[in-house]
């Protein structure tokens, strides 16, 4: 099928904003300075935020092959890196496990290269699982042998059709992508950040009133020592708190500040500092470190994520297109009446 019969399918215009922007990762998120380490009680100003979904389970991985690691050596001209039980495992098996992950999971390599090392382990602890699938033949029992066809078959198809799928190497050009940024730029608007610290005294939400009086008067003491010529801000939210930073939050966005911290923020010149706010948690003392005002990002900032992103849209485009006309060639003929009855019979058999 030719590509101009595609053409419709696929041509990209506009993206409905909130959806281009989280498929971008744009999404207004504070940064990692932001995430300060967690604190035995004292929960910072930003909004509670969800854990990363699969942060666990990379950490979690074994570290496999332990007491077997063996010193690199040279085997059919390339470094043997690991080895699982008795067999070697290669740079080349490696950089093709690499090449076979997703492209986030490929760029994350390259912010963090503990997240390849913590990969190369899952991997080998894979080999060593099949190791034992293998030795215990597993695999040869009939019901498993039957799951493991269904498998192999949904992954040569879904290989299948990625390969028919794939966008033309120059895809998209600089026009397309100027084009398609034009028609998005207010999905790439990111909001007001302030950079914040904080000093924190915790209070139990069941606290007495002793206990009260008491959290009360050193805040107060706080505050009478903040007011001082030369006072250091740092020095006391160290001192009032088991994270050893100085209090600092980093930047974040507007819209994540808690909104009893941040109409305070809202009032507080550069290097001012709040009068104490008393929340649920215990009592917050904000200093406003500096602002950055809402900017829409340029091209270059968002490139590499729009270019997957048409790509991806593209790649879906043709896979339908693909789909359509191969069903339409070879139309599938279906006994209604017995598919209605077997449907009918595993409704039954679920209740």
């Amino acid at each position: 099928m030719s590509s101009s019969s595609f053409g419709s399918a696929v041509r990209m215009r506009s993206f409905q904003a909130s959806m281009f922007a989280a498929a971008l990762g744009l999404v207004p998120l504070t940064v990692s300075a932001q995430t300060a380490p967690p604190r035995s009680a004292a929960p910072t100003a930003v909004k509670p935020k969800p854990a990363a979904p699969g942060a666990a389970t990379a950490a979690q991985a074994p570290a496999s092959g332990a007491g077997q690691s063996a010193a690199p050596v040279k085997s059919a001209g390339d470094d043997v890196i690991a080895r699982v039980g008795g067999t070697n495992v290669s740079a080349d098996e490696i950089r093709g496990y690499v090449a076979a992950l997703g492209p986030r999971e490929r760029a994350a390599f390259g912010q963090d290269p503990s997240l390849l090392s913590q990969a190369v382990r899952m991997m080998l602890a894979n080999r060593i699982v099949l190791q034992e699938v293998v030795a215990r033949k597993w695999d040869q029992q009939p019901g498993i042998a039957e799951q493991l066809d269904r498998v192999r078959e949904n992954a040569v198809v879904e290989l299948y059709l990625q390969s028919v799928s794939t966008p033309p190497a120059g895809f998209p050009s600089d026009d397309e992508l100027q084009k398609v940024y034009d028609a998005n730029r207010a999905a790439l608007l990111m909001p007001r950040q302030f950079q914040l610290a904080q000093i924190f005294v915790a209070l139990a939400k069941d606290a007495n009133k002793a206990a009260e009086d008491k959290s009360k008067k050193t805040v107060e003491d706080i505050q009478r020592k903040l007011k001082a010529p030369g006072a250091d801000f740092a020095a006391f939210a160290n001192d009032s708190s088991d994270v050893k930073n100085g209090g600092d939050l980093g930047w974040i966005v507007e819209s994540q500040i808690r909104p009893e911290i941040r109409t305070a923020v809202m009032e507080l010149a550069k290097s001012a500092v709040s009068e104490p706010i008393k929340l649920d948690d215990g009592w917050h003392i904000i200093k406003l470190v500096d602002t950055k005002a809402a900017y829409t990002r340029t091209l270059p900032e968002v490139r590499d994520a729009l270019v997957q992103q048409m790509r991806n849209e593209r790649a879906s485009a043709l896979r339908r297109a693909y789909l359509a006309e191969l069903v339409k060639q070879h139309p599938p003929v279906i006994n209604e009446l017995a598919l209605s009855n077997l449907l009918s019979e595993q409704v039954s058999a679920a209740r």
